[in-house]
């Protein structure tokens, strides 16, 4: 048995985290994050030590000195620093995506790892999914210099609240390409290999759209957050959420496109990332860096409009931001 600690445990992902330690038949030993609504631990440690006060948790840390991993689960912008943190702790590291906010932070971090001497991961849960590993399969299979054309669509709903917190800063989350989009970014490199061409033809505060050309795919994307963007057969349904990767095939063949699915499952990914990880097969901090250029350069890239080869999402009507700004 494994002894963890948390850091950000009343956030969105943190109880993906509670409930892989628990699952994997590890023990939660202290918890910390600003606000105390981490009533959840109940249903997994309740006799996890927990504080408010960041100095208040390193004291409890240092005291007892029997961490052997710190979980990551604290808004985007403060992971290099907590997981830096952790390190100088003597523990190893398990960091919720996306790892840092920009590509030079991942070199600064495996020089932090190797003078720690522990190990830091990143949750790149896509890789873990059946339907993805069979995909990558088949693209590694195929011919050489066969070129897959790709359409990437992901929308989940967010209500107002999201603007006000952290994550509709940008200089805090990244952006929606990045809060919600990095796994997805990955999950295409890890497929289809290097980028060689990164194009952005619509982005706001609620969507972002674009063109990725990789060594085996020429990828349409279209990321958004807003329920309006949603498909009606979705919205019919009562959905808030969709995710669809089609394989497009130019030749009309399977009724020219092919869905790869993907959506069950998703939320059971977090214990089997754990599980890898101490097996002693996680992802490391240099598996990181390719999905954190991607939506670096998305990020800082100038939108050229509705030209060129375009997801069809893209033209959607844009939404005005709910407060103004």
């Amino acid at each position: 048995m494994k002894n963890f600690a948390i850091v950000g445990a009343a956030g969105y992902i943190a109880p993906r985290h509670l409930k892989a330690i628990k699952d994997t038949g590890n023990n939660l030993v202290a918890a910390y994050d600003l606000f105390d609504s981490v009533g959840i631990m109940d249903s997994y440690f309740p006799d996890c030590s927990f504080f408010t006060q960041f100095e208040l948790f390193d004291r409890h840390l240092s005291k007892i000195k029997s961490v052997d991993f710190v979980s990551v689960c604290t808004p985007n912008y403060l992971h290099d620093a907590h997981a830096r943190y952790a390190l100088r702790l003597g523990a190893d590291v398990i960091c919720e995506k996306p790892l840092v906010l920009n590509p030079w932070n991942v070199d600064a971090l495996e020089a932090a790892e190797r003078e720690s001497g522990k190990r830091l991961y990143n949750i790149l849960q896509l890789r873990l999914h059946p339907a993805i590993i069979a995909l990558k399969k088949r693209v590694d299979a195929a011919p050489a210099g066969k070129v897959f054309d790709v359409d990437l669509t992901y929308i989940t709903s967010r209500g107002n609240w999201y603007y006000t917190s952290w994550k509709g800063d940008v200089h805090k989350s990244g952006g929606v390409a990045t809060n919600i989009g990095v796994h997805f970014y990955d999950m295409l490199s890890w497929v289809f290999g290097k980028v060689s061409r990164n194009v952005v033809h619509v982005s706001s505060h609620d969507r972002v759209a674009g063109y990725l050309e990789f060594e085996r795919a020429r990828v349409r994307y279209f990321l958004s957050i807003n329920c309006e963007t949603l498909p009606q057969s979705a919205k019919d349904a009562g959905k808030r959420t969709y995710r669809s990767l089609q394989m497009i095939d130019s030749s009309g063949a399977n009724g020219g496109a092919e869905e790869i699915e993907f959506s069950d499952g998703f939320t059971e990914l977090h214990t089997e990332s754990y599980r890898q990880i101490l097996a002693g097969n996680g992802f490391g901090v240099s598996e990181v860096k390719r999905c954190i250029e991607i939506v670096h350069d998305i990020r800082h890239a100038t939108p050229v409009g509705l030209k060129g080869d375009y997801h069809p999402f893209a033209a959607l009507p844009a939404s005005s931001h709910p407060f103004g700004w």
